[in-house]
This record gives C-alpha cells, sequence and structure tokens, in this order.
C-alpha cells in the first residue's frame, strides 16, 4: 500500500483535523505545514499531490504512537529510512495498545478470519523461518477493520 493511502485512511479513521495531524507529525519529530499534509492527502489524480516518502511517514507513524501512549523515555525514536508493511503494521499496533485478541476481534470485524499463528509471524525478525511478509490485502483489512471500529 502507498503511505499516503494509509495516512489518509488514518486521518478518516480518527477523524483527525488538520490542526491534530500537524501535532502529530510534530510529535514525531517533523515540522509540516497544513499545505504540506494538505498535498500528501490529495489522492494521485491530483497535479497537487505530492507523494509521501517512508522516513516522513515514519516520522508520523512515530508521532502517531506519542499521540496515543504518551513519550517514551530516551525521547522520540530515530524514523526508518525504510518501511515495509510488517513495520507499518507493528506501529500501529503498538499505537493502539493491541493485543493479539484486539488484532483478531479487528478482523472479524471485516469477516477475514487470521489465527493467532498468523499474526504472530507477521511480528517476528525477518531472519527467523516463520517470518511472515505482511501483504497488502492484509493490511488493507486491517485499516478497514479499524475503521469499522472506531468510525461507527
Amino acid at each position: 500500500m502507498k503511505n499516503n493511502d494509509i495516512l489518509r485512511r488514518l486521518r478518516y479513521t480518527f477523524n483527525f483535523g488538520d490542526d491534530k495531524m500537524i501535532e502529530i507529525f510534530s510529535k514525531g519529530g517533523l515540522v509540516a505545514s497544513r499545505a504540506e499534509i494538505s498535498d500528501w492527502l490529495k489522492k494521485e489524480e491530483d497535479e497537487s499531490h505530492k507523494p509521501l516518502n517512508d522516513r516522513i511517514f515514519a516520522s508520523f507513524l512515530n508521532g502517531f504512537i506519542v499521540n496515543f501512549r504518551g513519550e517514551k523515555e530516551g525521547g522520540i525514536p530515530e524514523p526508518e529510512k525504510q518501511l515495509n508493511n510488517n513495520i507499518i503494521f507493528r506501529k500501529l499496533k503498538i499505537a493502539l495498545n493491541f493485543k493479539d485478541d484486539d488484532l483478531l476481534a479487528i478482523y472479524d470485524l471485516v469477516g477475514m478470519r487470521v489465527s493467532k499463528h498468523e499474526i504472530s509471524a507477521i511480528f517476528r525478525n525477518p531472519s527467523q523461518p516463520q517470518f511472515r511478509e505482511c501483504k497488502d490485502q492484509f493490511l488493507r483489512n486491517f485499516l478497514d477493520g479499524l475503521q469499522a471500529k472506531f468510525r461507527k
């Protein structure tokens, strides 16, 4: 999935206004203007659309964690230079303080049957044989479930 799509979905799911988006970015260590955020949220067809690179999106996700969980001792972590669906999924899980049962309930909301073993495999170290790559559809269903839970 594209970073811009995930950002757009999170904004909608949690009903974040522009001021809240700016605040979340700043909590992640990035100063983002209203115009930049607006350009990142636009659809690709719009000529003002700007792609959201991994480092900027990682800053948002770090701010998302701080927004929901509070600041951790030692300050804000350095944003990753490269993101993948596994990292994004992990950061969302941390921010929302979800346990495996919470994740299973989210997937149930969208009619997707998932086992604890499948979820555990996504959060494993990539060097482990049981590691599983988080595919776009798996992350998309999670975001749909979040929307069903929080956006009623």
